[in-house]
């Protein structure tokens, strides 16, 4: 009788973790608990599946111990994933920032030829089938499910995703199932997600974008920054760069630490460039009120919550009565606009969950349990988590690649 190895999860990481074994003729089974695999990834890249970039290397993840990603990312790198693809039938693009995205710039291109390979090499898939329970016994995993349903199998694979994005199936339930089976769990938190910020002017400006760059600052130190598309909500900030320091943030929060953001909404000059070109406008026209001084140099819905947070309170003024002091106030916000963290937004926002199954219980070289001999991990379940821009989905092919491949050969 042929050995079995079952998949419990059916994502990005679930999915090619099947796949890898399944070349090497076993027997594979996915357990999906959502009515069809792969729903996560319709989701990634605003619909068009950023699924890897080529910038990829060790410096872009997250974790306790990021390193442990290194013999996975070597295993089965960026240009593996390009290639894997190709040969499903992806033609690919590289765009800013070494994103890559399939030439249809359609996530479902990414899905359909994963599904068509599953089934070419005979990978059963079984959907709307909830695992709450793994046991070993006597070389042999039992997996339970709900309504009764029990699957055996001599190799397990656990690939059930994180908590983030919880409609995509992701409720965190794996972590569970881990920790049953002996392992341990990091605190988790959302990462790549918006922030929420105090502050009583968010409703007025909420839906202005600018270009700037953004900062986390803790102890007066920064310690993340980015920069590109910011965006101010009703809640606070977000965009691709609030994004990218997020993670820093709710490790900061979880640990109790009082942290802010700082914002520079003309990072292209510097604070003395700033105050130079304000004296400039002031001077074109004294008369002219603060308020409108500033119509072509900064968004007009800043301009007033800019003046007020001065500490500019008639903003009707004419110009020629700003003092020194009051210029300098308002050159030194457009430079460094600081606003207290209370949190970020909760998992259905996030796009990925930071921590997870400790890595130290894993081995890097095979993904699979140093606890439990014949059981494997894939994905976001592990404390590794990356930044944004397809550095997690390519952790899923890694990760997914290497357990799978494991995972066949050991049978």
């Amino acid at each position: 009788m042929k050995k079995r190895i079952i998949v419990v999860g059916g994502g990005a990481a679930g999915m090619t973790a099947a796949i890898s074994a399944g070349r090497f003729g076993t027997d594979v089974t996915i357990l999906e608990k959502n009515p069809r695999v792969g729903k996560k990834i319709l989701a990634t890249g605003n619909g068009r599946c950023n699924f890897t970039n080529v910038n990829a290397d060790i410096s872009c993840y997250n974790g306790n111990n990021p390193k442990f990603a290194l013999s996975a990312l070597s295993g089965f790198s960026a240009d593996d994933t390009i290639r894997f693809f190709e040969e499903l039938g992806i033609e690919h693009k590289v765009e800013e920032s070494g994103k890559v995205f399939p030439m249809s710039d359609q996530a479902s291109s990414i899905l359909d030829v994963l599904l068509y390979e599953l089934n070419s090499i005979g990978v059963n898939i079984i959907c709307d089938t909830n695992v709450k329970d793994i046991l070993k016994r006597d070389n042999k995993f039992i997996i339970r499910a709900d309504g009764g349903k029990e699957y055996t199998a001599d190799k397990v694979i656990l690939a059930p995703g994180g908590k983030a994005m919880p409609s995509s199936g992701s409720d965190g339930s794996g972590y569970e199932l881990a920790k049953k089976l002996g392992h341990t769990i990091t605190d988790i938190f959302p990462a790549l997600v918006q922030i929420m910020l105090e502050g009583q002017y968010f409703k007025r400006i909420d839906g202005v974008k600018f270009v700037g760059t953004a900062e986390i600052i803790q102890n007066n130190k920064s310690v993340a920054k980015d920069r590109g598309d910011i965006l101010f909500t009703n809640y606070g900030v977000s965009g691709p760069p609030i994004l990218q320091i997020s993670r820093k943030a709710g490790e900061l929060l979880n640990q109790g630490k009082e942290v802010y953001v700082k914002l520079d909404i003309m990072d292209n000059m510097s604070l003395d460039e700033v105050k130079s070109i304000i004296n400039k406008r002031f001077g074109y026209n004294p008369e002219k009120s603060v308020e409108f001084s500033f119509v072509g140099l900064i968004n007009k819905r800043l301009i007033p919550v800019i003046l007020a947070e001065s500490g500019i309170d008639d903003i009707k003024r004419p110009v020629s009565t700003v003092s020194a002091k009051e210029l300098e106030n308002i050159a030194r916000l457009l430079k460094d606009w600081r606003f207290k963290i209370r949190g970020t937004k909760s998992w259905p926002s996030a796009q990925v969950t930071a921590g997870g199954v400790v890595t130290d219980e894993i081995d890097p070289k095979t993904m699979e349990s140093k606890l439990v001999k014949g059981l494997y991990f894939a994905g976001e379940i592990m404390d590794i988590d990356g930044l944004c821009g397809g550095f997690n989905l390519q952790w899923a092919w890694s990760s997914g690649f290497i357990a799978g491949k494991s995972a066949a050969l050991s049978l």
